[in-house]
């Protein structure tokens, strides 16, 4: 099966008992500060599994694309990936008499039916208990698990020791302690705080080696299991040092990565070997000259690095200096790096990046953001190109000059040459050195500061810094200089990022050339036209699809849910100067706007490759 037929045979799945497919968030997480990228399912989820509610219903399933890039240096092996897709379900206040089972049942019948999976390949692991704060073995998902094995003529034995006996005594359900089967996003129950929410969890495991050691187990790691899902029943609170309390309305948090369950349905554990990176593989053998299965550890670098990068670019995070941007600049230029290792000397993220493109159809915004991810990517590539050289062989210099590299002299090596910590510390390994006194380097150097889409302490979604009545005015000046900047300088400007107070606009928009003064009071024109004519702010609601084809502006089509508003800007003789996805708020009418005078854009700059920022205002 093909990633595609995976994606529609679980959403056709899940839609007949009853589910609602939500959009896969970006990336970019919008109102979390905390982290640099979505990593899992559960994470946009959070505020509904604490008790929001959520308006698409109570059952819901989504993709959602990942990033998780804390362990980039263990990229190379068969099953570590930075870019990942996470298959997802949620049952929020749910029925607690079969929330258990429901979810179990579901997912075993389509691994085994849809997929076609073989039932004797599936082990599951279940939580054993904490005495300490009062907490039960889960014996209600032991008793479901018993019942689905045994239907599929599979003996469920329960080894409640598996570190120690391993498959030797043909166990199927494992039970493992709150390191292994308990999630709270404090961890295990002693470290959660009183109020916090949590509960076991049932892992499910695929054995790709059945005639394996038998001292091996699901939670070792010896690479004969792989877990392909995790089902999280949230069903107690915490309210004391050594008590918890069952929730009257649990939730069910499921996830399942996409790649490692296509690594299952091929009945080979190489996530690398799944149709994902089939023609970029291809691309990459073309390019080098050499195997797959003879550099396993430069080609996954490469491959799982060009791929990150093209959907991180493709989310707006273009390579830069600081936070998200920096982490797509790293995955970047570790991926030139392993090129070099290959062999590879001429730019080849071109035709790479391109396979990875025309094999990710099913997602919309890359399609249409072609042109600007590839021209992101391969401005970095020159860049980086130029000083690899450079700085390699400068590194190297000092080192047989001063005989070791500091912490200092590697942040030297990065403002100068731009040449970054991690791969100094690549150079220094291969010649059995590594930094000294690397502290050196944060001493060196500026802290990141926090990305501006997500730091500002009361931002508003959607960039609005407060909901005042000069704001809200500014917001829809926006979207009149979006729709400006489109006639003036071409459709392929998009927004990529805002942030509107009651002083100033502050936009950032796909475009590769710095703007003209024409240009400038083109758009200035444009938005000052739109409010003389009094065009009128009106908003409908209409299907997602609906929206597209009729062309209404908008990023991100993929967050938006299957119903969306639609904000329009009309004046009397029928002329529609803005027509854009938004969840408002705007003033009723543009003539509002000429209470604060005349708009005027002020600075026009880079903000990250591929993407323009201007500051706006109305003079008086």
């Amino acid at each position: 099966m093909t990633p595609d037929q995976i994606r529609k045979s679980y959403s056709e799945f899940m839609t007949k008992r009853g589910a609602f497919e939500i959009p896969s968030a970006s990336l970019v997480p919008e109102n979390d500060p905390s982290t640099l990228f979505t990593g899992s399912g559960m994470q946009p989820m959070v505020p509904y599994l604490l008790g929001e509610t959520h308006p698409a219903g109570r059952d819901l399933i989504n993709i959602q694309k990942c990033c998780r890039t804390g362990d980039i240096e263990e990229v190379g092996d068969n099953s570590h990936l930075t870019f990942f897709e996470m298959i997802g379900r949620w049952d929020l206040k749910a029925d607690p008499e079969n929330f258990k089972k429901n979810q179990l049942e579901w997912i075993f019948d389509w691994q085994v039916d849809v997929l076609g999976l073989n039932p004797q390949h599936l082990y599951v692991t279940v939580f054993k208990g904490d005495p300490s704060v009062g907490i039960d073995r889960d014996d209600e998902a032991i008793e479901i698990w018993t019942k689905i094995f045994k239907a599929r003529n599979i003996d469920p034995k329960i080894e409640s020791n598996g570190e120690k006996y391993g498959t030797s005594r043909g166990g199927r359900i494992f039970l493992y302690d709150a390191d292994e089967n308990w999630w709270s996003r404090s961890g295990r129950p002693a470290n959660m705080p009183i109020g916090e929410l949590g509960g076991p969890d049932s892992e499910m495991f695929f054995d790709f080696e059945p005639n394996g050691d038998i001292k091996d187990h699901p939670a070792s790691d010896s690479g004969r299991f792989l877990e392909i899902g995790n089902n999280v029943f949230m069903s107690h609170q915490k309210v004391r040092a050594d008590s918890f309390l069952p929730l009257e309305k649990p939730n069910i948090d499921y996830g399942g990565g996409l790649e490692r369950i296509c690594a299952a349905v091929n009945t080979d554990r190489d996530v690398y070997n799944t149709p994902f990176f089939k023609t970029p593989k291809l691309v990459l053998t073309d390019l080098s000259g050499k195997l797959y299965h003879e550099n396993l550890k430069l080609f996954r670098i490469i491959l799982d690095h060009c791929r990150a990068a093209t959907f991180l670019v493709g989310d707006g995070v273009h390579p830069g200096n600081q936070d998200a941007e920096y982490i797509t600049r790293r995955l970047i230029r570790r991926a030139m790096r392993a090129a070099m290792g290959l062999g590879i000397k001429d730019s080849f993220m071109g035709k790479l990046i391109t396979a990875f493109l025309d094999d990710a159809k099913s997602y919309s915004q890359l399609q249409s953001q072609r042109e600007i991810i590839l021209n992101s990517i391969l401005t970095e590539e020159k860049k980086f190109q130029k000083l690899l050289i450079s700085g390699e062989r400068e590194i190297l210099k000092h080192v047989v000059r001063k005989g070791e590299v500091t912490g200092f002299d590697a942040f030297n090596f990065y403002q100068t040459y731009g040449f970054p910590k991690e791969l100094t510390e690549e150079v220094l390994k291969e010649q059995g050195l590594e930094i000294q006194n690397i502290n050196g380097f944060e001493k060196a150097s500026n802290e990141h500061s926090k990305m501006s889409a997500t730091a500002s302490a009361g931002k508003f979604k959607g960039g609005l810094a407060d909901a005042s009545e000069k704001t809200t005015a500014f917001h829809t000046a926006a979207h009149l200089m979006l729709a400006g900047l489109r006639e003036v300088l071409g459709s392929h400007v998009h927004q990529k990022g805002s942030n509107i107070t009651a002083d100033r606009i502050r936009f950032d928009f796909s475009h590769d050339m710095k703007m003209t003064d024409e240009e400038k009071r083109a758009v200035e024109e444009y938005v000052n036209r739109g409010v003389e004519a009094k065009a009128l702010v009106t908003v409908s609601e209409m299907a997602k699809d609906e929206a597209y084809s009729q062309g209404v502006e908008g990023s991100f089509w993929e967050k938006y849910p299957d119903i969306v508003k639609v904000y329009s800007m009309e004046d009397p003789s029928g002329k529609i100067w803005s027509k854009e996805l938004c969840g408002g708020p705007h003033v009723e009418n543009c003539s509002i706007l000429s209470n604060y005078g005349q708009f005027k854009i002020g600075k026009e700059q880079s903000s990250s490759a591929g993407t323009r920022r201007v500051k706006a205002t109305f003079v008086e």
